[in-house]
């Protein structure tokens, strides 16, 4: 049993946490450049190369991987496996569904319109919308080499509980009469089609078109996430993080739910953020909230949300995010210990 755990560590630590990285970065700075280890700038290029090139490394491989899975769930099919479910499996089936989907919460509506076409319920749907920005398979194994498993696993329990909660609550409350009339017309319409299964080559050619189209489309966003990582890592004081978004201030999460939904990133660009922070000695479930907003809440994906839904329903969906995001970060940060 030691032995299976030994090597369980050691794939951790060599392919997720790749250590050997950080230790290879390290000697560079200081045998090459001769970069001060004890000053600010040693800090701060340590964080910034060792995260942008294990972030890039991983992308690349974890995009590839959920593509490759991702693709045998074309939309035909995804209405099949949908249509079969109803009331709150069905919304379990929507937010499942949407961890198989490696896209932002922008790139997740156009899909929520064409599912509302296709005559599947809101309730539905908004679980698949929910879901599909805050958890996907290379975010939990990203999340996993920053944080470790027990928090990368809860984070997607977490998150699943908010996606299948808030397209019950939705459903429940009868709001598809507050979806644009646009989006409705020609229901039942724009999902139909033989149900066609692509082959190996046409799914591998898919999941290479998806890895480059993904890191065209965050690349920035990874390296903007870095640097402001670094600087919070490397410059700013520990005293300073801990007055705003410590555990000592009751505030803490809902200045960091606040802060996160102007922003406009996925979740690979708020990584490196979110452990810089965690590293200043800000509490997970702070940590969490923030990553959350800025994935789930961001104002562009509320604004393109808004194109296809009256007010009232984005209030609701909004509103249901929101406390979701608020009572996780609280609970993590009460019970966070558990999983560190």
């Amino acid at each position: 049993m030691q032995i299976i755990k030994d090597i369980f560590i050691w794939l951790n630590d060599a392919l997720l946490k790749m250590t050997w990285l950080q230790d290879l970065v390290n000697s560079l700075l200081l045998k090459v450049f001769k970069i001060d280890e004890a000053g600010y700038l040693f800090k701060g290029l340590s964080f910034f190369l060792y995260d942008v090139v294990k972030i890039f490394i991983l992308l690349t491989v974890l995009i590839y991987i959920s593509s490759y899975i991702q693709s045998k769930f074309t939309p035909e099919r995804t209405k099949q496996i949908l249509s079969k479910f109803k009331g709150i499996s069905g919304n379990i089936i929507g937010a499942l569904l949407g961890t198989v989907t490696p896209f932002c919460s922008c790139s997740s509506i156009p899909i929520f319109i064409g599912f509302t076409k296709a005559g599947l319920p809101v309730g539905v749907t908004f679980s698949f919308l929910i879901s599909s920005p805050l958890v996907d398979l290379a975010s939990v194994i990203l999340l996993a080499s920053i944080f470790g498993w027990p928090v990368a696993l809860a984070y997607v329990v977490v998150g699943l509980i908010i996606a299948v909660a808030g397209g019950t609550i939705i459903d429940k409350l009868h709001m598809e009469k507050y979806i644009e009339e646009f989006v409705l017309q020609g229901i039942n319409e724009a999902v139909d089609g033989e149900i066609v299964i692509p082959s190996k080559k046409e799914r591998r050619e898919y999941s290479w078109d998806q890895v480059k189209t993904v890191i065209k489309k965050v690349w920035i966003y990874i390296l903007i996430g870095v640097g402001i990582g670094a600087i919070i890592h490397g410059y700013i004081p520990q005293t300073i993080i801990e007055a705003v978004l410590g555990e000592n201030n009751p505030f803490s999460v809902l200045i960091a739910t606040a802060v996160g939904v102007p922003m406009y990133a996925d979740i690979f660009g708020t990584l490196p953020i979110a452990e810089a922070l965690v590293l200043k000695g800000v509490g997970i479930g702070t940590v969490l909230s923030f990553m959350m907003a800025v994935t789930a809440l961001s104002l562009p994906s509320i604004i393109l949300l808004r194109k296809v839904v009256k007010p009232k329903l984005l209030g609701l969906f909004v509103f249901i995010v929101t406390v979701g995001i608020i009572i996780t970060g609280y609970l993590f940060n009460l019970f966070g210990y558990i999983f560190i």
